[in-house]
């Protein structure tokens, strides 16, 4: 039986896991880029790859492994205190830590020692994350415009308003203010934690920015360079 290999390594500006988008595609400008094993750098194992404007990733979720599985876990969005069948959602905490994202091929690169390098972007995923293979996306297979969305669906529109002082956003680079923004408006808290006082803080492309939220408006209170 042919064992599953690690082909790749997605190297994004998540060092960690909080903070993440908790889907692919939210964050539109959230940048990754795929390096390739040594055996899977033949040009001729992209040929054509080119033509498509998004792909798929399947990868695992290599901070997420356990011994054991739960038939039933805790969506964040559903505040961490209601539980759903863990098939019914896309909890890291899976039978097997396997990840799928759709991510937008910006570029594919061809680097002298690193051989074919795919550039992407709307990506979910932390920094060294392994990535187990690459498949295009087709628009006339892979859309249902038509489909539902169960309890995910309930909760997809919940935003945070956000306020960040100019004297701030100034401290991040032009270029990442926007997604960072985005990640942000997502409300990455830990979901079962209410509590209006406390500071919380992501980590993004260097920077380590603090914040507090009341209510459903979220106020950057600190930018600090890592």
């Amino acid at each position: 039986m042919q064992k599953l290999k690690m082909i790749a390594q997605i190297h994004t500006d998540f060092p960690e896991k909080f903070g993440i988008p908790r889907q692919s595609g939210l964050v539109k400008g959230a940048k990754g880029t795929i390096v390739f094993e040594p055996e899977y750098r033949s040009a001729e194992a992209f040929r054509g790859l080119e033509g498509y404007s998004h792909i798929w990733v399947l990868w695992e979720f290599s901070e997420a492994k356990r011994d054991h599985w739960s038939a039933t876990v805790k969506p964040p969005r559903l505040g961490g205190k209601k539980r759903m069948g863990v098939f019914a959602t896309r909890s890291p905490f899976r039978p097997n830590p396997i990840g799928m994202s759709v991510v937008k091929l910006e570029k594919i690169l061809m680097d002298e020692n690193l051989g074919p390098i795919l550039q992407v972007s709307g990506v979910d995923m932390l920094d060294g994350t392994p990535v187990y293979d690459i498949k295009p996306y087709l628009p006339y297979a892979d859309s249902y415009p038509e489909a539902t969305s169960g309890f995910a669906g309930e909760v997809y529109e919940h935003v945070l308003e956000i306020c960040f002082p100019e004297n701030l956003l100034e401290k991040v680079p032009e270029a990442l203010r926007e997604s960072l923004t985005e990640i942000l408006e997502q409300d990455p808290r830990t979901a079962f934690i209410e509590d209006e006082s406390r500071i919380w803080g992501v980590s993004y492309a260097g920077f380590n920015v603090r914040f507090t939220v009341v209510g459903n408006r979220l106020t950057v209170c600190e930018v600090e360079k890592l």
